[in-house]
This record gives C-alpha cells, structure tokens and sequence, in this order.
C-alpha cells in the first residue's frame, strides 16, 4: 500500500453530490447568462438593421461605421470593462455595453452584405412596378437580405454566449460565474457545469436560429 493513500483527494470531473444541492445556483446562472445574451442581440440587431441599410445607402457613412465599429471590436473586453466601470460602475450597463458594440460590427456587415447581394434587375423591376424607396426595402430588399442577415444573427449570438462568461469578472457573467468559482477553489465541477452549459447552450441558440431562418425564409432552403 502506497504511502499517504489515505491523505488523497482525487476531485472527480463531476460531483453529483455538489451539482444536486446547488441545482437553484446553477439555473440563476444559466438565467442570467441567457437574459445578458438576449438583451445585448435584441439592442445590437435594433441598431445594426436601420444601420445597415443608412450604411448600404451611404459609402461614407459605410465607412465610418464600419470603421468605428471596427476599431471597437479590436479592445478586448477586459480593457472595456475597465474603461467603463468609472462611468456606468459594475453592473448590467457595463456589460451590455461591449456586448452590444462587438454585435454590432458581426450584424452590420451581414447587412450590408445581404442588400448588396440584392440583384440590379430585381431592384429595376420593383422600380417599375411602382414600388417606393420605402417599400422596395421592407417587401423586396430586405427579405431578400435575409439569408445573409441570419448568417451574422448566429455568429453574434454563439459569440456573444462565449463572451458573456468573461463579465464574471465584474460581478455578472451568468455561467461565468460557475467557471471562475471552480477556478478559485481549484473544484472541477461548477468548472465543467458551466462550461457544459456555456457550449449546450449556444448550440442551442444555433440551431434554434438556423430552425427561425428556415421558417422565415423558405425560398432559400436547398432543394
């Protein structure tokens, strides 16, 4: 018998016996990681679309935006997070606000690529049925956009569920949270939980997307 065998511990990968009494810890995680996600696409595609199509309409403003949101994108979220927290202090703002600015940059660019993918003769041919600016863009521009504003839909929100952990930093960080504890204590299963979660949970998101765009846009399934 080795010597100090009784003085071992082997952390196992998953204790059940932590996992089954922390269960209500676990799922305010997972609920925070998915209301911080939701909040910062829902705001980021409410300012990527309008965006977009002044964006699309506009080369200078084309390249403003996509220059500022550029150079937005290139700070890590850690320098952000310190830059801000004098301002808006630690909380949800603080979060949100890198959150929201690199989707931004994903979901603008998928605009612009969607209506510049929009053919000229089906633009001439709307021009000639008499459609105005205005409903060229909701009834033929954008729905012909779509396929491609989908595409940058599910990189923004399999990016922003991966970036979401880091806010753990400041406090929030939903399954980031499980994953910085686990680290602390030197303890593998909040750890694995969270990091089991974290990539569930933008498969999910994923092909939960990839279903809504089917739905949306039958025209573009394959044959």
């Amino acid at each position: 018998m080795r010597a100090g065998l009784f003085l071992e511990f082997v952390d196992p990968w998953i204790n059940w016996d932590w996992l089954s009494t922390h269960i209500p810890h676990v799922l305010d995680a997972l609920t925070e990681h998915v209301e911080l996600t939701v909040i910062a696409i829902a705001i980021g595609l409410a300012i990527s679309v309008p965006l977009g199509v002044l964006a699309h309409r506009n080369r200078v403003l084309r390249l403003v935006v996509l220059g500022f949101f550029g150079a937005f994108y290139t700070i890590p979220s850690l320098a952000l997070f310190a830059l801000l927290i004098p301002f808006t202090h630690l909380g949800g703002t603080t979060a949100e606000i890198p959150l929201i600015g690199y989707n931004v940059l994903i979901l603008v660019r998928n605009v612009l690529v969607g209506l510049d993918a929009v053919p000229r003769d089906v633009l001439d041919a709307a021009d000639g049925m008499g459609y105005r600016s205005t409903a060229r863009l909701f009834r033929v521009e954008l729905p012909l956009a779509l396929p491609a504003i989908f595409a940058g839909l599910r990189v923004a929100t399999v990016s922003t569920i991966g970036i979401v952990t880091i806010t753990a930093l400041i406090g929030l960080g939903g399954l980031g949270s499980l994953i910085d504890e686990g680290q602390i204590e030197n303890f593998h299963t909040p750890l694995v939980v969270g990091t089991v979660l974290t990539v569930a949970l933008a498969l999910v998101a994923d092909l939960g997307i990839a279903g809504a765009q089917r739905l949306a846009i039958p025209w573009a399934r394959p044959a």
